[in-house]
């Protein structure tokens, strides 16, 4: 029985609480530490660092800029939340390496044509849901003022959502499912897809539905073709159809 006991935690299910405890502690960040930056202000207080604190402040609060730089804070700290932890507990914890958890480039682009079919599919419901008043509320993230332009600010918000959608689509589809998988098999797509669809009840109701599907779809092909590379393709492609036809819609386009 002691014996037991000792090998309880050796091996793949070693493997499994670390994966489940770091994925829980970096969600635990991506809810608390990312969408407000008062937090960040009372630190550097705390800290004595008071003329930062006044900088932060002005920045986050009183500056024209002041959307965009809450924007990259959000953003920064989702890209923070979905790798650093991860990538701590691949490197030191689980001495693997970080390609086998998603990054895999060689072989990937015999698994192109399934997922420009997944995105082809996607965008008319896009276009569908884009018309909703709960769709226009929500997107695009960055509120263009009257008569202001995509670039700068519109086009650098761009740059830092879009690797938002690399680091999170190696947290769910790379680090879950691939770190699951050696325990679970194909059940490990379903155990990321739970915490995937939690991600989403901020947004439209049927946006957190379909991420229901998409993390099911998304995780199987990422386990298939051991690469995230192509879901990262379809997850900004989606995001770049929803914020080009909530600017339609509001006439930033045309």
């Amino acid at each position: 029985m002691s014996r037991l006991r000792r090998d309880y935690l050796t091996g793949d299910r070693r493997q499994v609480v670390v994966v489940l405890v770091v994925s829980a502690l970096s969600l635990t960040f991506l809810n608390f530490g990312t969408t407000n930056p008062a937090w960040f202000v009372s630190l550097l207080e705390m800290l004595g660092a008071g003329g930062w604190a006044e900088r932060a402040r002005s920045a986050f609060e009183g500056s024209d800029s002041a959307q965009l730089n809450r924007l990259v804070f959000w953003g920064g700290g989702q890209i923070l939340a979905y790798t650093l932890l991860p990538i701590a507990a691949v490197k030191l914890v689980l001495r693997d390496r970080i390609e086998n958890y998603g990054l895999r480039i060689r072989g990937v682009g015999s698994h192109g044509g399934i997922y420009a079919v997944l995105l082809g599919l996607s965008v008319p419901f896009v276009v569908i849901a884009s018309y909703t008043p709960a769709f226009q509320a929500k997107y695009p993230f960055y509120d263009l003022a009257p008569g202001e332009g995509l670039w700068p600010r519109m086009a650098i918000w761009w740059v830092i959502y879009g690797l938002q959608f690399v680091a999170l689509e190696f947290f769910f589809r790379g680090f879950m499912v691939h770190g699951l998988s050696p325990r679970f098999g194909y059940l490990s797509v379903f155990v990321m897809m739970v915490p995937y669809n939690m991600l989403h009840y901020g947004k439209p109701v049927l946006e957190a539905l379909a991420a229901i599907l998409g993390g099911i779809i998304l995780g199987s092909l990422a386990l298939r073709s051991r690469s995230i590379w192509w879901g990262v393709a379809v997850h900004v492609g989606v995001a770049a159809t929803m914020d080009a036809a909530a600017l339609a819609h509001k006439g930033f386009l045309w």
